[in-house]
């Protein structure tokens, strides 16, 4: 991230110091982004970035602890330059911080390829509409909220969910259909802790998904600034991969709630209005410069796929940070608190989880072409059996009838043999498929009303029907 020094003029005219910001007196020719160097008064160098200037003023983020900085002995020189990154695909089975320095005591990435890592969304001319199904091996995303190529879908978790080991099982299964490729994996672990950031190397040492993927992590302990800068820094090795390397790349970001809550900090040390919660108003618009540089290019062969995970507040789903992510990604996947209890993993809650992209990765010529039919029964069959679940426990299982009993059996073996799988059972689309069959011959074969008579005939379990 180093650029090319512009300026040996120190500013001290340091006007003030927050817990995250410098505000700078006097500046000439401050550039918006631009890169800054603090000079601290032990001698130590820490960077920053020009947040706002206006009228000679420019506002500094640090990426580095303020603590121990002295307003008369600290300075500050602009260096003319944006933040760049160098990369290559030397980075591949890497490991870096939240700034992209060797995080496992590697050497540093030397490349005449560096790139501004504040670059924008893709134009939406050139953007071509995400497609071809990748399969992940968990049933209830394969099936039911299906994950297509270059599409952005969020995964929306709570304190406590096992949302790390379910993107570790998709880092280590994900591939597409029909193609020799397999997708390279940019991580970043935005303010987690050393506990998950272990898990994640380990995992990914042990599987083998470390040597196609590229890590960042920032951890609890490191500067809460580091965690503005890292998810740019992971598209951007992202887009590099995808679009001058022509692979396929997966980019999982986790936790956005921290990075959120970062900015919350920001706004706050800018004394600015709050908006929803104490979120600056302008959350939805720098969350779309994260999530918008998802997606494929005409005329380039690779791609980026992209799976935020956030933690929800309180299980709130209506909380600015999930609510402002569902309206930029094309849906989401929910976590279920109710199937963690029951011990099932993954505990994808199939009612609330959505791909509005689904569509256009199944079918004959993708998966198979009873796909589309068999979600829709699915989905049918369960919040039937679900419905009828909340009633028993009014009246008592007694008091339904022989079919709806059948609905109530079907909701409980959605549950245990569906919903639920190993963590290394990387089931095929079409074992997914197969299994949703058997668990519909549970059901009277007239109940089956969302798949076609031709497909029933074709693919159905029933027998002397």
């Amino acid at each position: 991230m180093n650029g090319v020094f512009m300026s040996d003029v120190y500013y001290k005219t340091i006007k003030q110091i927050t817990s995250v910001l410098l505000f700078v007196e006097n500046v000439r020719n401050a550039a918006y982004n631009e890169i800054v160097e603090i000079a601290m008064p032990n001698g130590e160098r820490i960077t920053g970035q020009v947040l706002d200037t206006r009228d000679g003023l420019a506002i500094v983020q640090s990426f580095g602890e303020t603590r121990g900085m002295d307003l008369g002995k600290t300075s500050a020189r602009f260096l003319g330059t944006t933040a760049e990154l160098a990369v290559s695909t030397d980075m591949l089975g890497r490991v870096f911080d939240g700034v992209g320095r060797p995080r496992d005591k590697g050497k540093p990435i030397y490349s005449e390829n560096r790139l501004d890592i504040n670059k924008g969304s893709i134009n939406p001319y050139a953007r071509e509409e995400p497609s071809e199904f990748i399969q992940t091996g968990i049933s209830t995303i394969d099936a039911m909220n299906t994950l297509v190529r270059g599409q952005k879908l969020p995964i929306f978790s709570g304190s406590g969910l096992p949302h790390n080991k379910i993107i570790a099982q998709i880092a280590r299964q994900a591939k597409i259909l029909d193609a020799n490729e397999e997708f390279s994996v940019v991580f970043g672990g935005i303010g987690i802790n050393s506990e998950e950031a272990n898990f994640f190397k380990e995992e990914f040492a042990n599987t083998g998904a470390l040597e196609r993927s590229v890590m960042f992590l920032n951890l609890s302990s490191d500067p809460s600034m580091e965690r503005i800068i890292l998810p740019r820094l992971a598209l951007t090795t992202a887009e590099y991969l995808a679009y001058e390397e022509d692979m396929h790349v997966l980019v999982i970001l986790s936790d956005m709630t921290n990075y959120c809550e970062t900015l919350r900090e920001i706004s706050a040390a800018r004394e600015e209005v709050p908006g929803r919660r104490g979120y600056p108003g302008y959350m939805y618009t720098d969350l779309s410069t994260i999530y918008e540089r998802a997606g494929k290019i005409k005329g380039r062969k690779g791609s980026i796929t992209q799976i935020p995970i956030l933690t929800m507040p309180g299980d709130d789903i209506t909380h600015p940070i999930p609510d402002l992510t569902g309206y930029i990604t094309e849906g989401q996947i929910v976590l279920s608190r109710d199937l963690q209890r029951k011990g099932v993993y993954p505990n994808v809650d199939v009612l609330l989880s959505l791909s509005r992209l689904m569509n256009q990765g199944i079918g004959k010529e993708s998966t198979r072409e009873d796909h589309r039919g068999m979600a829709d029964q699915l989905y049918s069959s369960y919040a039937n059996g679900k419905d009828l679940r909340n009633l028993t426990e009014i009246v008592g299982e007694e008091a339904l009838s022989a079919n709806d009993r059948k609905y109530l059996k079907f909701a409980d073996l959605f549950e245990k043999e569906f919903v639920n799988q190993d963590y290394f059972d990387d089931r095929s689309i079409e074992k997914t498929l197969d299994l949703g069959w058997d668990l519909l011959s549970n059901l009277d074969i007239s109940e089956i009303k969302r798949i076609k008579d031709e497909l029933i005939k074709k693919y159905g379990r029933w027998k002397n029907e």
